[in-house]
This record gives structure tokens, C-alpha cells and sequence, in this order.
């Protein structure tokens, strides 16, 4: 066909051969085709950015996988294991059998014939529900007072520091023995916010001389001159940055809930109702298992318990502030991107150059 031709029918020339489509077609398909497109772009950087990112942070660095392993563990032991173990109760085997000497009683008996390994496991749910109660308290409360105190400033900052001062003032643990004598508390749910009460304080200050340096921050500032509401930039502006700190007092006020209950179930304060690791820890330190080279083991077993899950909540806690750093992350993420392809990738681009 002649080009004359072409332009008197006003049908452009195509390399298929066939018609085009009318512009107001391609404007559409074009509008369309970036719509997908950013949204595949969006979902694609929303899960590198929250989830493939924090998860290669975290697979690359031995504390991370070495403390989320004990957690997971004692977690399954917690929720599992009451399931899988029978309970114990008296006479249910020799006294003082040692451990490893047979496969009923693998970490042995007590001086009742009470099977260990039961008696551990068992009492870990409460643990675990102490301390998830008591961390979550802290936390909630101190970042809630914080916050609100170093964002807002005037009146509500007096108010907000005055309560977070009387509380620091007060002596957690005598308050806490008689609180725990008055109430008895027996839900561990309770008890782990009993053993919480004034221990949000001392992080509510830390947070709020936080906050006061971070509002004056270019990008709060930013916020606050094109008129974003304050909610909005204290939950995408402010917490973020503070997402590390607030982990690493998670993972401390878990502890301490677990050093305190343990405490105070070893000295008796709290009252006994199920199997717990300081009850386990009273009943040996009683029959002076210190002094008995035979019965050791009774007072170990529960000590090594509470250590290696303190070990492991520490590693965690340690390898979280990198994942919830904005600048680790995004310094992470930035060199998976610009990591080299896999050889297989590479053989293919260069056969498609070749054809």
C-alpha cells in the first residue's frame, strides 16, 4: 500500500497488519495498566517493607532465631503441653528418683513422688500469662501516658507527669506484698497486673522525654503545618520511632513479672494454688535440697527453667530493635534489592538477548 493511499484513508500503518485502537481506547488500557500496576507495586512493597523484610532481618542474625526458638518452645510447652503430659499427683512415683534414670519420671520426682517433668510443665501457662498480662499492662500504660504527655504539653502534660510521678514514688514491692495479701489474687491474669501496678511510671517518663524531642522533628512538623490530624501523626509520625524502645521495655517488664511472681512464690507471699516454678523452687530450698547432693537436681531443674527463658526473651528483644529501626530495616531491605540475580536468571536474560 502507498503511502498516499494511507494518508487519504486515514488508517495508520501497523506492523500486525491490523487496525489500532481509537485513543480514547489506549488512554483507558494505559489507565488501567498503571492502576494494576500500582497496586502491584504497593502490594509488593508492603510486604518486603512488613513482613519479607523484618523475617530476612531476623533469619540472618543468630539471636533472632536463637531466642524466637526458646520463646516458641516454652510457648508450646505452655499451650501443648498439658495436652501431651499426664498430670502428677502423689505417690505417683518413688521419692527422690534422679533424673535420667527412667523414662516415666525423665527429670525425676520430689519428695512427695511427684513426677518433675509434670510439675514444669504445668506451671508454665500461668507463667506465660503473668507475664503477657504484666508486659502488656506496663507498656500499654507507659506508652499511653508518655505520649499524650510530651505530644500534647500545657495543662495535660502537669496532669499526665504529676500521676506518673506519684506512681514512680511509690515502693513497688512493698505495695505489691499488700496488695497480694488483701486481694489473693489467684487469676494469674490478676496477679500479673498486681505485679504491674506502678511499674509503667518509670517508662512513661522515658517515653514522654522521647516524644518532646521528636515532635520537634522536621517531618512532625511538616505534619502539623499541612493540618494532619494529631491522632494520625502520633500513630505514623511518633510511634514508629519508638517502636524499639517500646520493644526492648516488652520483653524487660515480661521478665521482671517473671522474677517477681518467682520471688514472691518463694517467699511465700503469694498464695499456692497450681504448680509453679517458685513453689517448685520453695518445696526443694525447704527440704533443703541446697544441702543434698542427691536431690540437686530438684532445685535446678526449675532455676535452669527461668534462666533460659530470660536468655532467650533477652536475645529476641535484642534482635527486635533491629527489625523495628526504621534505618536497619530500610538499609536491609535497600541491599536485598540490589543484590545480585541467581546465575539462572542470568542465563536467561542473555538468551533473550540473543534472540
Amino acid at each position: 500500500m502507498k503511502p498516499s493511499e494511507d494518508r487519504r484513508d486515514g488508517t495508520p500503518e501497523t506492523d500486525g497488519g491490523t487496525e489500532d485502537a481509537s485513543p480514547f481506547e489506549i488512554l483507558m488500557q494505559s489507565s488501567d495498566d498503571g492502576t494494576q500496576t500500582t497496586r502491584k507495586s504497593r502490594l509488593k512493597g508492603a510486604f518486603v517493607q512488613y513482613v519479607y523484610g523484618p523475617l530476612s532481618i531476623m533469619a540472618h542474625d543468630w539471636r533472632a532465631v536463637v531466642g524466637l526458638s526458646i520463646v516458641l518452645f516454652y510457648l508450646g510447652v505452655g499451650v501443648l503441653g498439658p495436652t501431651l503430659v499426664e498430670p502428677t499427683s502423689t505417690n505417683d512415683g518413688g521419692r527422690f528418683v534422679k533424673p535420667l534414670q527412667t523414662w516415666a519420671h525423665p527429670l525425676g520426682t520430689d519428695n512427695l513422688g511427684r513426677d518433675l517433668l509434670a510439675l514444669h510443665v504445668y506451671a508454665t501457662k500461668p507463667i506465660l500469662q503473668m507475664m503477657a498480662a504484666g508486659g502488656l499492662f506496663t507498656v500499654s500504660m507507659g506508652t499511653l501516658f508518655g505520649t499524650v504527655s510530651g505530644y500534647k504539653g500545657g495543662t495535660v502534660d502537669v496532669v499526665l507527669s504529676t500521676i506518673t510521678d506519684i506512681f514512680i514514688n511509690i515502693p513497688g514491692l512493698p505495695l505489691v506484698i499488700v496488695l497480694a495479701a488483701i486481694i489473693q489474687p489467684e487469676n494469674p491474669y490478676v496477679l500479673g497486673l498486681l505485679l504491674t501496678v506502678a511499674a509503667w511510671a518509670g517508662l512513661a517518663r522515658a517515653i514522654r522525654s522521647q516524644v518532646l524531642s521528636i515532635r520537634t522533628e522536621a517531618f512532625t512538623e511538616a505534619s502539623r503545618t499541612i493540618g494532619v490530624p494529631q491522632q494520625k501523626i502520633i500513630l505514623r509520625d511518633v510511634l514508629p520511632h519508638l517502636l524499639p524502645y517500646i520493644t526492648v521495655n516488652l520483653v524487660q517488664a515480661m521478665r521482671n513479672v517473671l522474677f517477681g511472681a518467682v520471688g514472691l512464690y518463694f517467699i511465700g507471699v503469694l498464695p499456692i494454688t497450681d504448680p509453679n516454678w517458685g513453689t517448685i523452687l520453695n518445696t526443694a530450698y525447704s527440704n533443703n535440697a541446697h544441702l543434698r547432693p542427691n536431690v540437686i537436681h530438684w532445685l535446678l531443674i526449675p532455676t535452669a527453667v527461668i534462666v533460659v527463658l530470660s536468655i532467650g526473651m533477652i536475645l529476641l528483644s535484642q534482635s527486635l530493635d533491629r527489625v523495628f529501626n526504621p534505618r536497619v530495616r530500610a538499609k536491609h531491605i535497600q541491599q536485598l534489592d540490589e543484590s545480585p540475580p541467581e546465575e539462572g536468571a542470568e542465563d536467561v536474560e542473555n538468551t533473550d538477548s540473543w534472540v
